[in-house]
């Protein structure tokens, strides 16, 4: 087994819809909501150490040690197996932060599937999404690697295979804090459970999408822009990118041409299965 693990992808994800339908009592939402693989990535390099120790390579700007939910991972999976090991962490940041991208959540999928590996903890899929939940919860569904029906705080997916889809993406260069969205007094907690045949049928939605456009003017435009300029336009997750979405290519990247100065415009297809998937 090498001692390095190098070009290990992590790629965002896309919620189609996300409805909240309820609340737990330790504060936690309930939600139901699509999630969708893109080929839109940061990608990770792993060199293992002797010594135990876990250190990342360099600075992160906005993310300090204490947050980096890489280095959280690494200690969480050493714990849990009790190995020696320990390594070294490179991650080259794509994707934006606060964008509803998952970013840092498939970033911390991604170690524990290649710490897994070069550490040859053996740990099964079902055991590391375990490990993943403690992370956060979109971390789980990065570990069950395929589209997903998902439910409950995050760690209830059932597959939901979708047709392949291009999706133009527009960030426009705001960081949205979940905690901030839903905290807010106006955010809609009683969107009544659905099944996936009768959700496949409903139009889609984000329940997130009216608190974001008051509390973000840039969402808010990007939203407008992309609604006239594609027909819709949806938010993803609860951060500031969002989304058209095109059965082909072509449309997609001629509006892509002419998206405003300032904002980042980004032309993704949906990923079958995570590029890591065999890994577990």
């Amino acid at each position: 087994m090498s001692a390095r693990l190098s070009g290990c992808p992590a790629p965002a994800k896309l919620n189609t819809f996300l409805h909240v339908v309820g609340r737990r009592k330790d504060g936690y939402h309930l939600l139901q909501s699509h999630f969708r693989l893109i080929d839109w990535s940061d990608t990770l390099d792993f060199v293992r150490r002797d010594d135990g120790r876990i250190r990342r390579t360099h600075e992160l700007p906005g993310v300090p040690e204490s947050a980096d939910l890489t280095l959280r991972a690494a200690h969480l999976l050493q714990s849990r197996l009790g190995t020696p090991y320990g390594v070294d962490i490179t991650l080259h940041k794509v994707l934006p932060t606060g964008a509803g991208l998952g970013g840092g959540s498939s970033d911390a999928a991604t170690t524990l599937i290649a710490l897994n590996r070069l550490w040859q903890g053996g740990l099964s899929r079902a055991q590391l999404m375990e490990l993943g939940l403690q992370l956060g919860a979109d971390v789980p569904f990065f570990l069950f690697g395929e589209d997903a029906f998902v439910e409950g705080i995050g760690e209830l997916l059932t597959p939901y295979p979708g047709p392949e889809r291009w999706f133009l993406i527009l960030w426009p260069g705001v960081n949205v804090p979940t905690s901030r969205v839903f905290a807010s007094p106006r955010l809609t907690r009683n969107t009544p459970i659905g099944t996936i045949a009768s959700l496949a049928t409903t139009p889609p939605r984000n329940d997130l999408e009216p608190v974001v456009r008051e509390l973000f003017p840039e969402v808010d435009a990007a939203l407008e822009w992309l609604a006239r300029h594609a027909g819709a336009a949806r938010m993803s997750g609860s951060g500031s990118c969002v989304f058209a979405e095109f059965a082909e290519p072509s449309e997609a990247e001629r509006i892509a041409a002419e998206v405003p100065s300032g904002w980042q415009a980004k032309v993704a297809r949906t990923l079958h299965r995570h590029p890591l998937h065999d890994w577990i």
